[in-house]
């Protein structure tokens, strides 16, 4: 993520009344003279020179008559010395919400290159709103708060909520970098279908593949590392109508989660609402919901009757689910990972067949 750097930002300015009051005296002049021949009235002078009154352009336009002084040096000052007194104040507010900067896995984004070591508590605050793109922890609660946004979330739940929308919004900085078409559904359901062959391929051309194919479809695949206090798979959601996100952790680090997640969150894009956000930890509001995704992406990858006569046969060996893997034209590893979850096999029986994944340090 791009951040902003080099920057000049002085801890002090003065308001421009302190350099005309100095022009004045080099000048000779005194308040009542200098605001007659502005055509102006002393009292306003008064309040430019003390910084209670703002200097406005057509004022700024007068002291360059009278004074020689460009309009616009007058006004760089004015304007300096209201953002100082702005960032005065929004510090002062930010003392405040110390304890609001805590909940953030500040230290991780910082790892990740988001933003820069904070200086100081206030400092961590800015940093953070800066990220989310929100100018104030009101308008992060009404953003990002989960009062306001339609997670999926119960006690049951177990990520922070901080956490998870932090892992949310580096979700959505992905998204928007990647160039999709306008989503098409029909064209989406076609590109699954060829994804679901690319399961048995490599894994990191499979998915630089699965994510070309998404992207023209009108779909965002973002794979971004969970964060600390997350415990999740994936999530689903719209970034705007015309574009859809699916966002995995591959938290688990094998093949057959990796992919049963994105036939999951596959399924909540073309089954579900645009308006939710879909977290893939099941609770007492969207249970029938992640029930019913589950069941689409197990009939996706394997069709129900095919599976129901695999199953009759309690496969146990390595060499009866490649060859029905082969059959259906999938990941050996997905098979595995359906009988355990089923439980028709061990969790900890052939896992080798599993290809196991690693984050890139």
């Amino acid at each position: 993520m791009a951040t902003a750097a080099n920057q000049y930002s002085p801890d002090y300015s003065v308001p421009p009344g302190w350099v005309l009051e100095e022009r004045l005296e080099v000048e000779g002049m005194s308040h009542a003279e200098f605001a007659r021949r502005c055509g102006r009235s002393p009292k306003l002078i008064s309040e430019i020179i003390s910084g209670k009154a703002p200097l406005e352009p057509g004022t700024a336009l007068q002291f360059e008559k009278v004074l020689g002084v460009d309009a616009s040096l007058w006004l760089g000052i004015e304007a300096d010395y209201r953002l100082h007194r702005a960032r005065e104040t929004e510090a002062g507010e930010a003392v405040a919400f110390a304890e609001w900067v805590k909940a953030f896995p500040v230290r991780d984004l910082v790892k990740r290159g988001c933003f820069q070591r904070p200086e100081s508590d206030v400092d961590a605050v800015s940093k953070l709103l800066a990220f989310f793109r929100v100018g104030s922890v009101g308008a992060w609660n009404a953003r990002y708060g989960f009062a306001n946004v339609a997670y999926r979330h119960s006690p049951t739940f177990k990520s922070n909520e901080a956490a998870l929308a932090t892992w949310l919004r580096l979700g959505e900085i992905e998204a928007e970098r990647q160039e999709c078409a306008d989503y098409h559904e029909s064209r989406f359901r076609h590109a699954i279908r060829t994804i679901r062959g690319l399961t048995r391929e490599e894994i990191g051309e499979a998915l630089q593949q699965t994510t070309t194919l998404c992207n023209e479809a009108g779909v965002a695949l973002a794979l971004v590392q969970p964060l600390p206090r997350t415990a999740l798979s994936g999530a689903a959601w719209w970034l705007s109508p015309r574009k859809a996100v699916i966002q995995l952790t591959a938290r688990h680090k094998t093949d057959d989660h990796l992919w049963f997640s994105f036939f999951h969150e596959a399924a909540h894009v073309l089954l579900h609402s645009k308006r939710g956000i879909f977290v893939d930890e099941t609770s007492a509001n969207g249970a029938g919901l992640e029930a019913e995704a589950n069941e689409w992406a197990s009939n996706t990858l394997v069709s129900r009757s095919a599976w129901q006569q695999f199953a009759a046969t309690s496969p146990r060996s390595a060499r009866v689910v490649r060859a029905f893997a082969e059959e259906q034209g999938i990941a050996p590893g997905i098979v595995v990972g359906m009988l355990q979850h089923n439980g028709l096999l061990p969790w900890t029986h052939l896992n080798a067949l599993k290809v196991r994944l690693a984050w890139e340090s």
